[in-house]
């Protein structure tokens, strides 16, 4: 599996679509690259420094490996052993080279970071669009509510709101397209910081309208969001239809989308009392 890992020098897009099931990623890296999909492009910087322990402007692997040590631990169950550890990933190869001897320099680092998270926006998107240049609203819902804590039949309350309230998506009117949802997603990546203009710009936990939501992101994030995705997101989490949105629920459920579920994962109960946790949900979901 190891030499199927393609050289960073001649691309760095679309690497785990090219390997697909041929490659080995640790858990410690699966940790590093979960974190990657949930920063802004200003934050690349800042985990590069993490990483570049000798200011050197480069990281090399004694250095990554360090961080991943670093992940490990904190992760690490209590009593969990300390013996399972892999010497050799796909990332490292791809990374430091078969030798381990290669270095990233930051426009190499942000380049792999800003290709992921791209890769990962377009796996949902194209998943959901069966080959279309766009999504249905509808559609574009499912994907946003999807690896949250809501449960199923939450979940279709807020998709049917959608249905009934944008009806023209039946018809292919309108739309959302892989400009606009990459939009929208670099958005929510910047949640912390849209949470404290948002509150600033408003009183604390009001509602909010369609205006001052796309003010609030301009100002976190410079960029204009199209109107459509945002009335499109105000038909889901607007309970009420009254034009105004609900900061605590839409920023609740997005802290948790982000994370793309992960954070309730760690909260669940693991070894024996997780497994047993595990079966009695499945079995009340087969019920």
């Amino acid at each position: 599996m190891l030499k199927n890992t393609p050289s960073r020098k001649k691309s760095t897009k679309n690497l785990f679509r090219s390997i697909m099931d041929k490659g080995i990623v640790s858990y410690t890296e699966y940790l590093f690259l979960l974190c990657i999909l949930t920063k802004p492009r200003a934050g690349y910087e800042i985990a590069f420094k993490m990483f570049d322990r000798d200011g050197n402007q480069r990281i090399d692997r004694k250095e990554f490996l360090l961080m991943e040590e670093i992940f490990r631990k904190k992760s690490q169950s209590s009593g969990e052993s300390d013996s399972l550890k892999i010497n050799e990933t796909t990332l490292l190869r791809y990374f430091f080279g078969p030798r381990g001897t290669d270095t990233l320099d930051y426009k190499t680092f942000a380049m792999f970071m800003d290709n992921l998270q791209t890769e990962v926006l377009e796996l949902e998107f194209y998943e959901f669009s069966r080959g279309m240049p766009s999504i249905g609203e509808a559609e574009f819902a499912n994907i946003l509510l999807r690896y949250t804590h809501l449960e199923d039949a939450e979940m279709e309350e807020y998709v049917q709101r959608v249905r009934d309230r944008m009806p023209e998506e039946k018809f292919g009117e309108r739309g959302i397209s892989f400009e606009s949802f990459t939009e929208f997603f670099q958005f929510i990546n910047h949640l912390d910081d849209f949470e404290i203009v948002l509150r600033m710009y408003t009183f604390a936990d009001q509602p909010i309208t369609q205006a001052e939501f796309c003010r609030a992101v301009n100002v976190t994030t410079g960029q204009n969001l199209d109107g459509h995705i945002v009335h499109t997101v105000f038909q889901i989490f607007d309970k009420d239809g009254d034009g105004k949105l609900s900061q605590k629920e839409f920023l609740g459920v997005m802290k948790n989308r982000i994370h793309r579920g992960f954070r309730e994962h760690l909260k669940k109960p693991a070894g024996w009392e997780g497994f047993k946790a595990c079966v009695r949900k499945e079995l009340k979901h087969n019920s």
